[in-house]
């Protein structure tokens, strides 16, 4: 029989056990190994079965047990210690609180999905991921960060398989009141709602929940709710389900709704308000709209609020490909904006022109949220070295007239929360090295370019350590896959087999993300002699672990999984290949540590950053990686290999899939597995053993999120905050009328002649030349204009490289034609080929790059020749 109603119980703790309450619904525990032991010691069996999460677990517990640790001096006093520690570090002053200079009172981060633990399943994959690690060391570091995200009643899906290897999805339901998450409440106890207007007079209500993330409040929006229609009640299904509508109510919740919910929280609290807004990917990008709608009320036009809201707005973007960003039909957005739906006060053609796709090669008739984010933001930033230059070239039509290089989208390269990726038996490791206290500070702050301290860890201890979690790995592997088989109907007689799957003495390659065609999880696969052979080779065998989801709706992502299924079933090699379904943070928790080497072969450069590796790395797994992402930027001979490349433009898919799979089968073959096996005098394998020290060493500082968030504080965050302050209504309205006048005027800027005091094509090393510049301005003068000379290398066809800026200066008052006059020197620092041009940008003092309006003159074709000075 089926329950008509259910209800959760929640257990009564005896007096002496409250703190367990405030413990487990503060996410620290997640990654706090001192807490979790605690936890695991209330009743070790239960605590395995709830998964490691500590409010099933006290929901599960005996009440005699509980009496009986209510009475246990020991356990009582640890839980005071844990307790104290909490609220030491929920209070105390961390790194944010010691930076001298005046930063942001509080930095409000959207993102449609937060993967903080397994026991909290609002996440799909790296961008998830890479958000909860990215709340995680804003706490550790005491940022005034408040998350903000939807709460998903399905989550993402469960991963299964069929007898034949093909992926079956499954949505179990979540009950917000089993996980650990409180409702916001008003003050009169009721909770707290936030409201969108729908068309045709509905609304769309959702409540909010709190996680509590350490010091970081995350609000999340849910819209299954009593008050709403059956339609808007499933807004908050599933993550990344439905069609355009339901992403798009998605969307304008998270954004709009979230700001409201940001709103309500603060006021309910006393949290300081946000001065600086962080979204995260497009799908947050109606936050600004929210913010506009906001300032009206206040008194500022469109245009006016529009600048205010850009100073305080930093957009980061995660996609190297155009499909990677959702993208509506204006119709579709028209129709849920304006007089019969949501902020009626703005001018639904003001809100369509900021996602419109108005550039060269773009399609008119598509509102793009990743274009609105980046019209939305003052500051934008890709999540790699080599992703902002894939960045800057992929929305270089926002920009017209200007370089790609010269995009205002910088990078900070993504990190990595390291206490909750690294093993317990990784840091035990370190803190014996250099004391519990130094070792967290160094995995969570991470202000140090180098781990030096790993140098005097013992070759046999690295070598041990290295073995016992790859031990730990297999043993995991053999339960995973013994209940996988189990699921795709086998009988417990068939699977003896299990125990004799992989071996903990044998090379182990991980290789686990999600599974669109540009990751490539079947490359392994292209020449299969070869691969049967590394798996099968009778002194140097390799054994891999694979794991990874398809999208729901991407059959040609199944499709890849089967192929790899059916060959990790093969009876001459499953002890050898293994595929684990249903790829989540609790498996990756024990896949990193577990492996020797990390593989990741996508198609440059497409993998945005990968920070898979990077959490393997931190527990001194070597990376084999296609030169992508954070990769690209990090990769050294002496912590790993990389996978050599056939990207050009003229190179056929199939054959560049033949010759980079070669290119790894290669590696393996004459590089990597010699280097494991071979023992040296001591009989341990030390140029091995010298790569994860290396490995340690240098890329363990770089790779943190401890790192990454400093570096958006720095950069980012506090650049905001200046510019948020500066732009009052009166400096917004400004602002806004003289971009209107520049814009307008433009036409009459104008680069009339350049001419040099040297006018020979060669020159010596270190001369330095005068520019006088005759510039004609029209209804612009000099306070509205930046004229600069550009220098650097030139190539075959005379377009400049590594080119250099520096502003010249006005001389005079303008001549009898209006006509001013512009002088400045420049330095012939560089030998070869080197030249110059001259340019006008817009310039005022509350702009954040010359580039911000788009707007660029420089000299006429026959001008142009007089800028090549040495050849």
């Amino acid at each position: 029989m089926k329950a008509i109603r259910r209800f959760t119980v929640r257990p009564v703790l005896p007096e002496p056990l409250r703190p367990l309450s405030d413990l487990a619904r503060n996410l620290r525990w997640s990654w706090h190994a001192g807490t979790r032991d605690l936890f695991r010691s209330v009743d070790p069996e239960r605590w395995a079965a709830a998964g490691g999460d500590p409010v099933r677990l006290l929901g599960s517990v005996a009440a005699a047990r509980l009496t009986e640790l209510a009475a246990d001096r020991d356990f009582l006093d640890r839980l005071g210690a844990a307790a104290a520690d909490l609220d030491a570090y929920m209070t105390g002053e961390r790194w944010y609180q010691a930076q001298t200079d005046r930063l942001p009172a509080a930095v409000a981060y959207f993102s449609p999905e937060f993967g903080i633990t397994a026991a909290l399943p609002q996440y799909s994959g790296g961008l998830g991921i890479l958000a909860g690690d990215h709340l995680k060391a804003a706490s550790d570091l005491g940022v005034p960060l408040v998350g903000v995200g939807l709460l998903y009643r399905h989550g993402y899906f469960r991963q299964t398989l069929s007898r034949d290897g093909w992926q079956q999805e499954h949505y179990p339901v979540l009950d917000p009141n089993e996980l650990p998450l409180d409702q916001l409440k008003e003050a009169d106890g009721t909770a707290a709602q936030v409201a969108l207007a729908l068309p045709g007079g509905r609304s769309l209500r959702a409540r909010i929940w709190l996680a509590q993330v350490g010091r970081v409040p995350l609000l999340l929006l849910d819209s299954d709710i009593e008050e709403n229609d059956l339609g808007e009640r499933g807004v908050t299904d599933r993550l990344y389900g439905g069609g355009s509508e339901h992403r798009l109510l998605q969307e304008m919740l998270l954004g709009i709704g979230g700001v409201r919910a940001v709103r309500a929280y603060c006021a309910l609290t006393g949290h300081p308000e946000p001065e600086v807004f962080h979204t995260n990917e497009g799908h947050a990008g109606f936050l600004g709209l929210e913010r506009i709608a906001e300032l009206r009320t206040e008194g500022l036009d469109f245009d006016a609020a529009l600048e205010a809201v850009r100073a305080g707005t930093v957009f980061t973007t995660h996609t190297p490909v155009p499909a990677g960003i959702d993208r509506f039909d204006r119709e579709l957005v028209a129709r849920h904006f304006g007089p019969q739906a949501e902020l009626p006060d703005l001018e639904v053609d003001r809100i369509l022109r900021l996602g419109m796709e108005t550039y060269p090669g773009g399609e008119p008739n598509l509102f793009n949220m990743a274009v609105m984010g980046l019209r939305l933001a003052q500051r934008a930033n890709g999540v790699s070295l080599l992703h902002g230059n894939v960045s800057r070239e992929m929305f270089a039509g926002l920009w017209p007239g200007f370089d790609a290089e010269e995009v205002p989208i910088t990078s900070v390269t993504n990190g990595v929360h390291a206490p909750t990726w690294v093993a317990p038996e990784v840091y035990r490791l370190g803190a014996r090295q250099i004391g519990a206290e130094r070792a967290e500070e160094a995995l969570s702050v991470g202000d140090s370019d180098r781990w030096d301290s790993v140098a005097d860890i013992a070759d046999q201890d690295i070598w041990e350590l290295r073995r016992s979690l790859r031990e730990l790995l297999v043993l995991e592997v053999r339960e995973r896959l013994r209940a996988s088989w189990r699921q795709r109907g086998a009988g417990t007689a068939e699977l003896g087999w299990i125990d004799g799957v992989l071996d903990p003495d044998v090379l182990t390659i991980g290789f686990a993300r999600r599974v669109p065609s540009y990751k490539r999880l079947t490359l392994m696969l292209r020449d299969r002699d070869r691969l049967m052979n590394l798996l099968l080779h009778p002194e140097r065998p390799v054994q891999f672990v694979i794991a990874g989801k398809a999208h729901p709706a991407d059959d040609g992502g199944k499709r890849l999984i089967q192929e790899l299924v059916r060959f990790a079933d093969d009876p001459r090699v499953r002890h050898r290949i293994v595929f684990l379904p249903d790829y989540g943070m609790a498996m990756a928790q024990k896949l990193y540590p577990g492996c020797d080497i990390w593989l990741n072969n996508p198609l440059r450069p497409l993998e945005a950053c990968g920070t898979s590796g990077m959490k393997a790395a931190l527990n001194g797994c070597l990376n084999l990686s296609v030169l992508d992402g954070w990769w690209d930027e990090w990769f050294q001979p002496d912590f790993g290999w990389a996978i050599p490349t056939a990207d050009g433009a003229g190179t056929d898919p199939d054959r560049r899939d033949d010759i980079e799979a070669a290119a790894l089968y290669d590696l393996l073959e004459q590089r990597i597995t010699p280097s494991f096996y071979e023992r040296g005098r001591g009989g341990l394998p030390d140029r091995w053993i010298e790569m994860v020290r290396r490995t340690l060493s240098l890329l363990g500082p770089k790779v943190l999120a401890g790192r990454m968030v400093r570096e958006y504080v720095e950069r980012l965050y506090a650049p905001a905050a200046r510019a948020h302050r500066a732009m009052d209504p009166d400096s917004a309205r400004a602002l806004a009328a003289w971009k209107a006048r520049v814009r307008s005027a433009w036409h009459g800027v104008t680069v009339d002649h350049v001419e040099t005091s040297v006018t020979a094509a060669t020159a010596e090393l270190g001369t330095t030349l005068g520019l006088r510049v005759r510039v004609g301005l029209g209804d612009l003068g000099p306070d509205d204009v930046e004229v600069q000379a550009v220098s650097g290398r030139v190539d075959e066809e005379d377009r400049l490289t590594d080119a250099a800026a520096v502003p010249l200066k006005p001389v005079g008052s303008p001549d009898a034609e209006g006509r001013w006059m512009y002088e400045g020197p420049l330095s012939l620092d560089r030998t070869g080929p080197f030249g110059y041009t001259v340019r006008i940008l817009p310039g005022h003092r509350l702009l954040a790059s010359g580039a911000e309006l788009g707007l660029l003159a420089v000299p006429s074709e026959d001008l142009a020749g007089a800028g090549l000075l040495m050849r």
